[in-house]
């Protein structure tokens, strides 16, 4: 492993400061990703800004009909949450089912949303949910946050620091997920609510998290699995890896979102 400089940020705009004083930094959430990548020489920031201590971005609450989630609130807390499983219950199940007990004790959403792991299951949330990631700077929609294969909207040096879901009337999340990593090989995200119907599918696109519009459209006029009967996903635009080919991962799409409407309603 490469040798850093260690630091810890008190605030989000002492995190901005020390970013812009690094040779070359790096913000540190939950490390999940981040820290595998410095030790196998993938990635070599000259200084780590840790936002852990950063209170305001472990806050979960309520604003209005939006469920605001800090950034740095950890999987096992969005699972255990009082105001997540009360509002938006199919997010606590998504958080429950990532990774490991000691990944889920580790990793946070904002770490999650902002790498853009096309296999993650947080991104399939936002875009399912129709979600709005906040930074330090501005708002994004979901819709223009995930630009592709581990991509996204935000500049250098922007920091997330929540992200809020909008409550639906129905939402569910089905995930086929890897035996050893947890990892969704297909995982569908399936929502209901003020903004329509919303299928988001992470885990199996080519270019990373995505919108089922077909799956959409039908939902809209039958909310049922039997809905999305006859409708298919085209294998040109799949995955395909050791773990599962594109028609696999096309056909299993299907199946998870039939799952995932059936659990909603």
């Amino acid at each position: 492993m490469s040798d850093f400089e260690y630091v810890r940020a008190a605030d989000v705009k002492d995190a901005a400061a020390k970013l812009k004083r690094a040779g070359d930094g790096a913000f540190l959430a939950g490390g999940m990703t981040l820290l595998p990548a410095i030790k196998l020489g993938l990635n070599q920031p000259s200084d780590l800004i840790d936002l852990g201590g950063i209170s305001a971005l472990h806050e979960v609450h309520m604003d209005g009909d939006n469920l605001v989630i800090g950034a740095m609130t950890r999987h096992n807390e969005v699972a255990n949450s009082d105001d997540v499983n009360g509002h938006i219950p199919a997010l606590a199940d998504l958080a429950e089912s990532i990774g490991d007990p000691q990944v889920r004790n580790r990793g946070t959403i904002g770490g999650s949303i902002a790498n853009n792991d096309p296999a993650a299951d947080y991104p399939a949330a936002c875009l399912g949910l129709g979600a709005t990631i906040i930074t330090d700077a501005r708002e994004i929609a979901a819709d223009d946050f995930f630009t592709g294969f581990m991509e996204t909207a935000l500049k250098a040096g922007e920091i997330i620091t929540a992200v809020k879901f909008p409550v639906p009337s129905k939402a569910a999340y089905a995930k086929f997920a890897h035996p050893a990593s947890r990892f969704a090989m297909v995982g569908v995200f399936v929502s209901q609510g003020a903004g329509g119907v919303r299928v988001a599918v992470t885990g199996a696109g080519a270019g990373g998290v995505f919108r089922a519009t077909d799956m959409e459209k039908a939902l809209s006029a039958d909310f049922s699995a039997a809905a999305l009967d006859g409708i298919a996903i085209a294998e040109k635009n799949m995955l395909s890896d050791i773990h599962a080919a594109a028609d696999y991962r096309a056909h299993l799409v299907s199946v998870m979102a039939k799952r995932a409407v059936e659990a909603a309603g």
